[in-house]
């Protein structure tokens, strides 16, 4: 993210990383604006069965696993289909991972699930840089106790510690690596958080953490 093809250079190649709508962003009280509108989000198919599989890869710079196309999201704007999930994390030394800030601190990694409109766009391919392209579930994490529904991902991350490494995940309810309270969060229209930085993301960002050990 740094050096003469980091963040700051982004622009120059994708114009859109120095676009209004990009991510992320810093949630404090003078952006926030309680709206009455907003309803829980209805997940449907996120319990999928131990006997159908996810593939978690190594795409050298971070590690995704690949969802069910069964899975999606309503209550809103359009029904969104399940595409991947990836992780955002710091280092040993720096536990601050998060993309997302709240009140300027940083929590020590991030999971966003990522879907796109199903009902406008064949896959995520051509829903990415359409402005009601993508939808985007971001799950802040701290420390705290060891969390086995995340152990059932972690496990397997020794299995893809190089590049374009792939291992099967067996299925589970992916609505178990979600807060307890789904029904507060945040929401914005913003972007891809790296490049090409596409203005295509409807984000929802639960204001409760989960807790992950130090260890995992």
């Amino acid at each position: 993210y740094t050096g003469p093809d980091g963040e700051k250079a982004w622009p120059m190649k994708y114009p859109f990383c120095g676009g209004v709508f990009q991510s992320p962003i810093d949630f404090h009280k003078d952006i926030l604006q309680y709206d009455s509108h907003l309803l829980p989000l209805e997940f449907v198919g996120y319990n999928v069965p131990s006997t159908d599989h996810f593939t978690l890869t190594n795409n050298g710079h971070s590690v995704k696993m690949y969802l069910s196309p069964t899975m999606y999201i309503r209550n809103l704007p359009f029904e969104y289909t399940a595409s991947q999930l990836h992780l955002h994390w710091g280092n040993r030394n720096k536990s601050e991972g998060s993309e997302h800030t709240v009140s300027g601190k940083h929590f020590a990694a991030e999971l966003h699930i990522v879907h796109y409109n199903s009902e406008k766009y064949p896959d995520i391919t051509a829903a990415m840089d359409k402005p009601d392209g993508l939808a985007v579930l971001a799950i802040l994490l701290e420390i705290g106790p060891f969390n086995p529904s995340y152990e059932k991902i972690f496990r397997h991350f020794r299995n893809v510690k190089y590049k374009d490494q792939m291992v099967q995940v067996p299925g589970f309810n992916i609505q178990e690596l979600l807060p307890d309270r789904l029904d507060e969060y945040y929401r914005y229209e913003g972007s891809l958080t790296t490049p090409p930085c596409y203005p295509s993301v409807l984000w929802t960002v639960f204001r409760h953490a989960v807790k992950i050990s130090q260890e995992q």
